[in-house]
C-alpha cells in the first residue's frame, strides 16, 4: 500500500473520530403539555337497570299500569323507576294471610322476557357528593274503587340488598321496611355527605326469592269484598342526608 493510500486512509478515520463525539454531546431537551377534562351535572334521565346486573339496562313491566311505568323524574338528583307490586287475586277467607308481591317482570335489550327482584333505582348526577335521602310513605290503605277500605292490612318490604357499579360509598339501605298507611315517612336509602354517587338499585331479593320479598298481611277480621283493592306508595328523594 503506498504511503499516500495510508494517509487519506488515517485521516477519513480520524474524522469519523472527530465527529462522533461532537454528534452524542448534544443534551437532550424536554417539554410538557396538559390534559383536561370538565365534568357538568347531568339532568338527563336514567334508564332502569337490572337489579341483578346492573350494567344491563332493561325495559320493566308495569303489572297494573298496561301503559307502562312512569318515566323517571329526571334532574341530576333523580328517581329512574320504583316497582308497582302486583300481590295477585286471592280468595276471601276469615284467617290472617300473607300476600307475596309477584316478582318484576322485564324485557331484555334483545326483547327477551324475564323476571327478577322488585327495586327502586336512584341516580345521583349532581358531581358535589352532598348526599341524599330516599324515603317512602302510604297515605291511604288498601281500597276500592268506592272507597272501602281494608282495614288493617300492611306492606313489608324485606330482604333490601344494593346493586350498582359505582366505587363511590353505597348509601346504607333499610334491609326491611313495614309501611303504615298513615301518610308517615320511612327511610329506604341514606347517603351521607361524600357517598352515593352514581347509580344504586335497592332490590328486595334476588332471582331466587324475587316472589317472596314483599308481603302484604291482611287480617282475617278485616271485611274482603270481590272487588278490586289499591294504593299509592309515594317515594320522596331529598338532596341532603339526615345529618346535613
Amino acid at each position: 500500500m503506498s504511503k499516500r493510500l495510508i494517509l487519506l486512509l488515517l485521516l477519513f478515520f480520524s474524522g469519523v473520530g472527530i465527529c462522533l463525539p461532537e454528534a452524542t454531546a448534544a443534551e437532550g431537551s424536554e417539554y410538557t403539555t396538559k390534559g383536561m377534562i370538565t365534568f357538568t351535572p347531568n339532568e338527563e334521565i336514567t334508564d332502569p337497570l337490572n337489579p341483578s346486573d346492573p350494567l344491563q339496562p332493561i325495559q320493566p313491566v308495569d303489572p297494573i299500569d298496561p301503559n307502562g311505568p312512569n318515566p323517571g323524574t329526571g334532574g341530576a338528583l333523580s328517581i329512574d323507576y320504583a316497582s308497582s307490586l302486583d300481590f295477585g287475586a286471592q280468595k276471601i277467607t276469615t284467617q290472617d294471610k300473607i300476600y307475596l308481591a309477584k316478582a318484576q317482570k322485564y324485557q331484555t335489550t334483545t326483547s327477551e322476557e324475564k323476571q327478577g327482584p322488585n327495586y327502586i333505582q336512584v341516580s345521583d348526577k349532581r358531581g358535589s357528593q352532598a348526599g341524599w335521602r330516599l324515603q317512602v310513605k302510604q297515605a291511604e290503605q288498601f281500597k276500592t274503587e268506592e272507597g272501602e277500605s281494608l282495614s288493617g292490612a300492611q306492606v313489608t318490604f324485606k330482604n333490601g340488598r344494593i346493586a350498582t357499579i359505582a366505587e363511590s360509598v353505597p348509601p346504607t339501605a333499610s334491609t326491611s321496611v313495614v309501611i303504615q298507611p298513615n301518610n308517615m315517612l320511612k327511610d329506604v336509602l341514606v347517603a351521607e355527605k361524600n357517598t352515593g354517587a352514581g347509580t344504586f338499585l335497592l332490590a328486595w331479593g334476588d332471582e331466587q326469592t324475587a316472589a317472596e320479598s314483599i308481603e302484604l298481611f291482611v287480617p282475617g277480621s278485616a271485611t274482603k269484598l270481590a272487588k278490586v283493592y289499591t294504593t299509592t306508595f309515594t317515594w320522596c328523594l331529598t338532596d341532603a342526608p339526615p345529618n346535613a
